[in-house]
């Protein structure tokens, strides 16, 4: 959570912010703090490391916009009720959970104490759709790692 809560204050918008906005807003501060714009080479790496900060949040709200997760809902509810859990880990609080269909997905605020019943939970997958799926602010996790490769 305390990312997206960085993310936010670094593009000075808030959780009711539109796709629309947020391609605005982020437009603007690329324009602000482009490269290209500065002389020296301190004022060049440092408006780089800026801009590159700027990049990753946007992509990031964009991820778990409302209106993202409203297009992909389809899509999560089949693989959240039809495919079986393969892995889950938890990592920098954060849950992360793999399907056997291929599909990943990023929870975001779950508390170390909830993954912990989910690990022990007689069927994670049963423990994950009554007390995560449909909880929890998440992202999927594989569209990101096709967008890297």
């Amino acid at each position: 959570m305390n990312k997206i809560v960085e993310y936010r204050k670094l593009l000075d918008v808030t959780k009711a912010a539109t796709l629309k906005e947020l391609k605005t807003i982020y437009r603007n501060s690329m324009k602000d703090c482009h490269p290209d714009t500065c002389t020296t080479d301190e004022e060049r790496h440092a408006a780089e490391d800026r801009s590159k900060a700027i990049i990753e949040a946007y992509h990031f709200l964009v991820s778990i916009a409302p209106e993202t997760s409203e297009k992909n809902k389809e899509e999560y509810t089949k693989t959240t009720s039809a495919s079986p859990i393969t892995e889950f880990y938890f990592e920098k609080q954060a849950l992360y959970i793999n399907f056997l269909d291929g599909s990943s997905y990023e929870y975001f605020g779950v508390p170390r104490n909830v993954y912990v019943k989910m690990v022990n939970a007689e069927s994670p997958a049963r423990f994950a759709r009554r007390h995560i799926y449909g909880t929890y602010l998440y992202r999927s996790a594989s569209k990101i790692v096709a967008e890297a490769e």
